[in-house]
């Protein structure tokens, strides 16, 4: 079994622990993966029937651009969620929007709870998230674009500061659109 890749990014986070960030390894990651995305809470990822051959094939191809990279989130040692990031340029998404120099998408999945939902939990994962995303000077706005039916995902990203952008048909999904700014230094 090969070792997992080294965390890009980490933070202790007051009274959450030690958040850290690493790059998926579709061989060593697939049955983790394929464990989170074909459950019935995870059904806007698109994935639920996938095997798990598949979902190691499909990070396998996102591990080979240079322009769409997949991470897990750990707390304390544990994996907590799924993120994707991409160049929207690069993206079937960027042909349905005006791409803005330095922006920068995300897919964010939140792991499914051990031991119950605790309160906050989400937002400070996506606040990790953000946090990691934005170190990159570069990303002047963050996009974001889940089904436009998962309204929890939608008013969590509108909590974090998110504004509404329009609704857009990509070839899996009907998809809202949502734009953070960089924060003013």
């Amino acid at each position: 079994m090969t070792k997992p890749p080294d965390p890009v990014w980490q933070r202790q986070v007051d009274g959450f622990g030690e958040v850290a960030i690493r790059p998926v390894d579709p061989v060593t990651d697939a049955g983790l993966i394929h464990d989170w995305v074909t459950r019935e809470r995870s059904r806007f990822w698109g994935m639920r029937d996938a095997s798990r051959e598949r979902v190691q094939e499909i990070y396998a191809y996102l591990d080979s651009l240079a322009t769409h990279h997949a991470y897990l989130i750990h707390r304390d040692g544990r994996p907590v969620g799924l993120f994707q990031t991409y160049e929207p340029a690069a993206d079937p998404v960027g042909e349905c929007y005006d791409v803005q120099p330095g922006d920068f998408g995300i897919h964010l999945m939140v792991g499914p709870p051990d031991g119950g939902v605790e309160p906050g939990f989400t937002g400070t994962v996506l606040g990790a998230f953000l946090d990691f995303v934005l170190a990159d000077r570069s990303r002047r706005r963050i996009v974001a674009e889940p089904d436009a039916r998962n309204d929890r995902a939608i008013a969590r990203l509108v909590r974090a500061g998110f504004v509404l952008g329009p609704q857009i048909d990509l070839p899996e999904k009907r998809a809202q659109l949502l734009f953070l700014d960089r924060p003013a230094p």
